[in-house]
């Protein structure tokens, strides 16, 4: 059974930093493509950022510079650091995994998701 658990939201001022982690189950995800989604109230999901099985990655414009994500394949976990926070990055923030070759931005793309871990920047 395919389990992805996210953890390290949380509260955190404007130009403050979280770090989310998401650990990855039931499945050798080595060639997944990795990603996490957002979503703010009132919104659509969308990708924040993606990681393929050949190690690429792909960030959104309005994260760039500011959010990385990783892989530690060993422990089957998938990181997204997340520096110089605002406010308009607040949502419910989900891991996702799909077993495809390329990154997708849509969620439709995306077989498996978290149950999501809340992000609020204060201003």
């Amino acid at each position: 059974q395919v389990q992805l658990v996210e953890s390290g939201g949380g509260l955190v001022q404007a130009g403050g930093s979280l770090r989310l982690s998401c650990a990855a189950s039931g499945r050798n995800f080595s060639r997944y493509v990795m990603g996490w989604f957002r979503q703010a109230p009132g919104k659509e999901r969308e990708l924040v950022a993606a990681m393929s099985s050949g190690g690429g990655t792909y960030y959104q414009d309005f994260v760039k510079g500011r959010f990385t994500i990783s892989m530690d394949s060993a422990k089957n976990t998938v990181y997204l650091q997340m520096n110089s926070l605002k406010p308009e990055d607040t949502g419910v923030y989900y891991c996702t995994a799909d077993r495809r070759l390329g990154i997708t931005t849509t969620p439709l793309g995306y077989e498996f998701w978290g149950q999501g871990t809340q992000v609020t920047v204060s201003s």
